[in-house]
């Protein structure tokens, strides 16, 4: 199946390009700093030319497993506004976000603005207290956290409504599009096994059946579990899940024998990379296409 990305000239939607970081010092325009890639594109909508907007985490690349450098927690120290992502997921920005925090840094945190999925605990009593950080592969997520940064650019004086209400409706329009493309699935193939658990929201929101994970839990950092692993390998051969969705993080080795034991295909999901047109949009497009791609095809 093609991907639907030349379907979004027809919609009319909004750009929702990534923003680059600059270090040019002499801009009198606030500074915005944003920690990952999905992120960026969607605060660069927002803000139009009203800021100057950095992202850190560079595209494509495991927010969970990034480590910041010197220079990156200086950007953070001297924002205007920091936006995070929350819930841990940038492991190890965490400490350098608490501090900026508690320096006067305004540091708006996205999932402090949606509901999170609730926090869970596997059979091996690995808990994970936090929720799941994965909201961006939900668009209606997004817009609530857009209408919010909005709210909060305008207690910095930076007044973007009409680029708010253009960017939700945006996302409205997106959330249609993908919607009418899931609908040729039947329940029966609406089944994901997953590198850990970053699809929680899209199959929440869509109606997909979370089989399981080669790493079960929100963050790739964690290890492999051999049990984890056996209740997997039963779990694919009782409902006859034929894709398993393998992306940044995921170890190959374990995802390739792991499909071969149960007679399964690795299919590298995007979940972390904003693409080459820099639109969040296609981002989510390129995702549920490649989706409905790997599950409608026969074995």
């Amino acid at each position: 199946m093609r991907r639907l990305v030349s379907v979004l000239g027809l919609l009319g939607l909004g750009s929702l390009a990534v923003g680059c970081g600059s270090d040019d010092q002499s801009s009198e325009r606030p500074s915005v700093v944003v920690t990952t890639s999905i992120l960026g594109a969607v605060v660069t909508d927002v803000v139009g030319d009203a800021a100057d907007v950095i992202v850190l985490v560079p595209n494509g690349t495991d927010p969970h497993d990034w480590e910041p450098s010197a220079k990156d927690v200086e950007a953070i120290g001297r924002a205007d506004l920091v936006v995070s992502n929350g819930l841990d997921l940038e492991e190890k920005l965490v400490e350098a976000l608490e501090s900026a925090e508690a320096n006067g840094v305004r540091v708006f945190h996205a999932t402090d603005h949606i509901e999170p999925l609730a926090p869970t605990e596997d059979d091996h009593g690995h808990s994970h207290d936090d929720g799941d950080p994965h909201f961006w592969t939900d668009p209606l997520a997004m817009a609530a956290v857009v209408e919010a940064f909005g709210a909060e650019l305008s207690n910095l004086g930076i007044e973007v409504d009409d680029r708010v209400t253009r960017v939700v409706t945006d996302l409205k329009d997106v959330d249609g599009v993908i919607t009418q493309l899931l609908s040729s699935l039947p329940d029966d193939r609406r089944v994901l096994v997953t590198g850990h658990d970053s699809l929680g929201y899209f199959a929440e929101h869509y109606g997909f059946t979370l089989l399981g994970s080669i790493i079960p839990g929100f963050t790739s950092a964690a290890d492999v579990n051999a049990g984890d692993l056996a209740e997997l390998k039963e779990a694919i051969a009782t409902t006859g899940a034929t894709v398993i969705f393998s992306e940044l993080g995921t170890p190959t080795d374990v995802a390739e024998a792991l499909a071969s034991e149960t007679g399964t295909r690795v299919v590298e999901l995007a979940t972390h990379l904003v693409p080459a047109d820099g639109l969040y949009r296609s981002f989510l497009l390129n995702l549920a296409s490649d989706i409905v791609a790997a599950l409608s095809a026969t074995s």
